[in-house]
């Protein structure tokens, strides 16, 4: 119709713009102002509307073929302007990041896998600490899609607990992290002596089998240097000095699948021989970790016991009741004393280092201090809105405890134990699942759960922020800290153990700070061991053996 290149190609950019017109054969007409317009326009307008067409009509199929007009896009007339839509989705496409597809697969590939009921709730709800009804078992879909991944991979699950397993092997491409972690030059001499907290664990290592339940405590360090974690039906034993892996026992009856006894809690005598075990049955046993032998049973306990604490010869346990019990090992009628005072699973227990006060915490959000001589608690603490399992008392200060509560409270409060004042308090943002204190600085590091699974370190008394630390994909369940006071140990629901540098000194000062450690351990535990085995012949050797580390050290 025209013979300049310019007006035709505006005329083919343009012609989307319209409803189709029906062909009859004949020209349009094309009117002198009509044709001045299209030769005036640049190539970068025919550009900008055509994109924008195209963005137009990706998000509405019909604005080329209805002939409909809406008062927000024109034609293109004299002054008219096309503007674009919001577009209109018809697609929802789920997050796969957080849904387990192979665990479904498999579910949907084997129908008579899927159990009849859930199992215990502490357990399936990630983010929660809420207290829910029935005992603590393995999800038996996810025991056997394990079994199968393990037979299809040719893998032994056993032969994973506590496994270092080398590293992945090195990419072929150059690591660009290298051009941003170079060392710069110090601006300033004022940071000479701030030591560096490494945010990588020093070590990984599998622990299959963990029990995912906020109220269990089931990972202790020794002054030894073993470490004891209870992986389901059985308690492991590492070896930090040697890496050495040893399983110290399984319970009895662990065959059966839906209804066998589990470990609900470890902890270690101060002296570091002797390692007391906590059953979901309701039983406190006691076993000697050299000789791996059990040395005695003590029954009572109507639910598991999910804390433990040793002060001396006495073992006090914490019951799912809320009822504590005071065991004196020496003796063959163990039970010497019941302290009632919680209305929820007793998850928090912890002695002070001289022996004269108990902390406990529970599910029914009360932190009670006991006086060793009484019965009824010195002062009860209702500060905390959710459950109070972290307890931690003050290596350098006695009289100094510090609490965290749960997914609902989240906080951290400081208290006086000889006035009863709250001293601090800290709103972590994230449940509280620990808390520890370093010998080596005045500081102390939580871990958390819900939202955030990570790890803080805070300087005592400013209480300010020192570092996070993104610990676990899951949330930190249990945590415990190194005889020498540098290393910090982690386990998580995601079934992997870290190890984490958190308090490095040097090597004279740790060293030191060692040896008052196990002094000040051994002047509160030199009649234990005797005294287990003065009551049991089966100890006799056992009791020899004491004596002699004793002298050596």
């Amino acid at each position: 119709m025209s013979d300049h290149p310019s007006a035709a190609k505006s005329q083919s950019s343009f012609a989307p713009l319209s409803p189709r017109q029906p062909d009859h054969g004949l020209k349009p007409m094309v009117t002198k102002s009509d044709r001045m317009r299209q030769l005036n326009q640049s190539p970068r307008s025919i550009s900008r509307k055509s994109s924008a067409y195209e963005v137009y009509s990706s998000g509405h199929a019909s604005a080329s073929t209805s002939p409909k007009k809406s008062s927000g896009h024109t034609n293109g007339g004299a002054g008219g302007r096309r503007t674009k839509a919001a577009p209109q989705y018809d697609r929802f496409i789920p997050n796969r990041n957080t849904m387990d597809m192979a665990s479904s697969q498999f579910n949907l590939a084997n129908p008579g896998s899927l159990p009849a009921h859930g199992n215990d709730g502490a357990g399936s709800v990630s983010g929660s600490d809420c207290e829910q009804p029935g005992n603590q078992t393995l999800d038996s879909t996810k025991l056997a899609y394990q079994e199968e991944v393990a037979k299809a991979c040719g893998v032994s699950l056993n032969k994973r607990i506590l496994a270092f397993n080398t590293e992945a092997p090195i990419s072929d491409k150059e690591d660009i992290r290298q051009l941003y972690s170079r060392p710069q030059l110090k601006t300033s001499t004022s940071t000479a002596n701030k030591r560096r907290i490494l945010t990588t664990p020093d070590r990984v290592l599998d622990a299959p089998g963990l029990i995912d339940d906020y109220y269990l405590n089931l990972l202790d360090w020794s002054s030894s240097n073993i470490l004891a974690i209870g992986l389901d039906h059985s308690v492991y034993l590492w070896n930090a000095d040697t890496g050495d892996v040893s399983s110290l026992c399984e319970l009895s009856g662990a065959e059966n699948d839906d209804n066998s006894p589990y470990v609900s809690s470890v902890n270690w005598s101060a002296d570091g021989s002797y390692l007391a075990i906590g059953t979901s049955d309701g039983d406190c046993q006691i076993w000697d970790a050299d000789a791996q032998s059990k040395i005695r049973s003590m029954t009572g306990h109507q639910a598991r016991v999910g804390s433990l604490s040793w002060s001396k010869h006495i073992l006090t346990s914490g019951c799912r009741d809320g009822s504590i019990w005071h065991h004196d090992v020496r003796v063959a009628s163990h039970k010497v004393g019941e302290l009632l005072a919680h209305s929820g699973e007793v998850c928090g227990l912890k002695w002070r280092s001289d022996g004269q006060l108990l902390a406990s915490g529970g599910n029914d959000n009360l932190v009670n201090i006991w006086d060793a001589r009484a019965s009824v608690p010195k002062f009860t603490k209702t500060n905390h809105t959710a459950a109070v399992k972290a307890l931690a008392w003050s290596p350098w200060q006695l009289n100094l405890l510090a609490t965290g509560g749960g997914s609902y409270d989240r906080h951290v409060h400081f208290w006086n134990t000889t006035t009863t004042a709250r001293l601090h308090s800290i709103d972590t943002g994230s449940q509280v699942t620990s808390i520890i204190w370093s010998n080596q600085y005045k500081e102390l590091v939580t871990s958390h759960g819900f939202p955030d699974n990570h790890l803080a370190i805070w300087s005592y008394p400013s209480l300010s922020k020192i570092v996070d630390i993104p610990a676990h994909d899951t949330r930190v369940l249990h945590s415990a800290i190194s005889p020498d006071g540098q290393t910090v140990a982690t386990v998580a629901s995601d079934e992997n153990l870290k190890f984490w540098k958190l308090f490095e000194t040097k090597a004279k000062s740790a060293k030191t700070a060692s040896a008052i450690g196990a002094a000040a351990m051994g002047s509160n535990n030199a009649s234990l061991s005797a005294a287990i085995g003065g009551k049991d012949s089966r100890s006799a050797a056992i009791t020899s053996s004491f004596e002699t580390r004793t002298s050596i050290r």
